[in-house]
């Protein structure tokens, strides 16, 4: 499994899982899906399942043990910061060098290569010209 930022897990490079967060005034709103039985078929990009994956899990047991991941890591956020969030991403995430195309809000296009996260968590990705550009949201294709 393998993250890709900010918000896809990977399963042998098929999209399994999306996370979504959005702020309103003092508060997060969490939204996660994962694909337990079933995904989609996309045009632009690989998916799979945790069921076309051999898992036997079923969508409540999941949603129980993703409860308690998250509780535990916020957790640590609270009480560390952010620093450990963030390293123990970059141990699940593409590795450095990987090439990556940006898709920014604006509709921009990046294309570089991943270098690692900010203490914010943002990514930052090296141009092919050397430059470093720091991207807080987006879309990510690993290339």
């Amino acid at each position: 499994m393998q993250i890709k930022w900010p918000n896809d897990l990977l399963l042998g490079g098929a999209k399994l899982s999306g996370i979504l967060l959005e702020r309103v005034d003092d508060w997060v709103v969490i939204g996660s899906g994962v694909n337990v039985a079933h995904h989609p078929e996309l045009a632009d990009r690989a998916t799979t399942s945790l069921r076309a994956a051999g898992a036997t899990i079923d969508a409540p047991a999941l949603q129980a043990d993703l409860a308690a991941a998250l509780a535990r890591w916020l957790a640590i956020w609270r009480g560390q910061g952010l620093a450990p969030v963030t390293q123990r991403w970059r141990e699940r995430a593409h590795p450095p060098g990987t090439e990556l195309r940006a898709r920014l809000p604006d509709g921009g296009e990046w294309h570089g290569r991943y270098e690692t996260l900010d203490p914010g968590g943002a990514l930052v990705l090296r141009l092919a010209d050397g430059t470093a550009r720091v991207m807080h949201a987006g879309d990510i294709f690993l290339l």
